[in-house]
């Protein structure tokens, strides 16, 4: 693989890591601001919201725009957003910071993928593919955890810079690596995009991907509060869990992919959902004693982000029927669905918190994740007859 892969690879984990990082980070933000936790759960919610606004508008805006360029472009915004979280002066101002990070996220991802394929041989294309994310995913391991040490030992501004320096890194070796002459190919506008929201089957998709995944977060937001003040477990002690679920969020992830290729989309997200649902439950019933809620987080990991492989590939499947020559467009919005499910879900979150309290938050988590498995077993009930299942069967 090309070195310039590499500088993508280091890019996509300073943006992965300023994503979930504030999960971690979230006790220690509220105290020093001086705001409640539901308030602090509101920056999950609208870095999220810049992701979903972002993607879709950015993307068409730039689409005259060379791809190097426009990679460097969002980077830039990257660490200038980073950069004004990590001297925000007060509450409000981070929240800006974050939404303004959170608008090159989306488009990030997209282009960086685009310029990995153009990096090597057609028959490399998904391994390159694979190794951009890979900066997201070991983000997720080591990342937010480190991340989160790092700013409940030095200040959650000492975070954000480290993430700067990282920002700053992938942008200089992607400068320096990345040809300055890159192919595209157009890029949809608005309007294809509006016209794949048209489709009833394909809202129902994206119904489930933000009801679903946006689900999780009810609970994920406001896993370090739980188990500082419902536990009891001291900030490393945090630190430690927040690795353990990354860890088992990357083999869960590994995982849905392979049983969606094993028995198709639909039967995969049935039994990722009810296993995450049951999680939920596990988490709540575990939340008083410290050894029991270790174990059930790092075994709900497994099941938080293993839906991502077959949401992924169901909204491919569902596009080839409905709307074959804009499948690119369904699957770019499938990406918004997420992010809009994570700013729902942490906002949603922060009320339950509020209104009920923290050990509720799993216990509602769950009840959504619930709604999340009707919705796909009414969508299965419209498809045709899946290939991969009925050959499992």
């Amino acid at each position: 693989m090309p070195l310039a892969l590499w500088a993508l690879t280091i890019s996509a984990f300073a943006v992965g890591t300023t994503e979930f990082v504030i999960v971690g980070l979230l006790p220690t933000i509220a105290a020093d601001l001086g705001v409640s936790i539901p308030s602090a759960g509101l920056l999950v919610s609208l870095y999220a919201l810049g992701v979903t606004i972002g993607a879709p508008v950015l993307t068409a805006l730039a689409d005259r725009m060379p791809r190097k360029t426009l990679l460097l472009v969002l980077l830039a915004l990257f660490i200038v957003g980073n950069a004004f979280a990590a001297f925000a002066p007060d509450y409000n101002s981070l929240v800006i910071a974050r939404f303004i990070t959170g608008l090159a996220h989306g488009v990030f991802f997209a282009i960086a993928s685009t310029i990995a394929t153009d990096l090597v041989e057609p028959e490399k294309e998904s391994s390159a593919i694979a190794l951009v994310f890979l900066g997201l995913t070991v983000a997720l391991v080591t990342g937010v955890p480190l991340g989160t040490f790092i700013g409940q030992n030095f200040g959650w501004q000492s975070t954000f810079l480290g993430v700067v320096v990282l920002g700053v890194i992938g942008f200089i070796a992607s400068a320096l690596l990345l040809p300055a002459r890159l192919s595209r190919t157009a890029s949809p506008g608005l309007k294809a995009q509006l016209q794949v929201l048209t489709s009833p089957r394909l809202l129902l998709v994206y119904l489930i991907t933000a009801v679903g995944y946006g689900g999780n977060f009810i609970a994920f937001t406001f896993l370090a509060p739980m188990l500082n003040e419902i536990t009891g477990l001291s900030a490393g002690a945090v630190s430690l869990v927040l690795l353990l679920y990354g860890a088992s969020v990357a083999v869960g992830n590994i995982a849905g992919g392979k049983l969606a290729d094993r028995i198709g989309a639909v039967a995969s997200l049935t039994v990722i959902f009810v296993g995450l649902a049951i999680s939920l439950v596990a988490l709540g019933a575990a939340l008083t004693s410290p050894i029991a809620a270790i174990a059930v987080a790092a075994f709900w990991g497994g099941f938080a982000f293993a839906n991502v492989p077959p949401l992924q590939s169901y909204v491919v499947q569902i596009a080839r029927e409905v709307s074959p020559g804009a499948v690119d467009v369904a699957s770019g919005l499938n990406i918004g669905a997420f992010n809009l499910g994570i700013a729902g879900g942490a906002w949603a979150g922060g009320l339950v918190v509020e209104g009920i309290g923290l050990a509720a938050a799993p216990y509602i988590a769950a009840g959504v994740v619930f709604v999340a498995i009707v919705l796909v077993r009414l969508s299965g009930g419209l498809n045709a007859p899946d290939p991969q299942a009925v050959a499992a069967e």
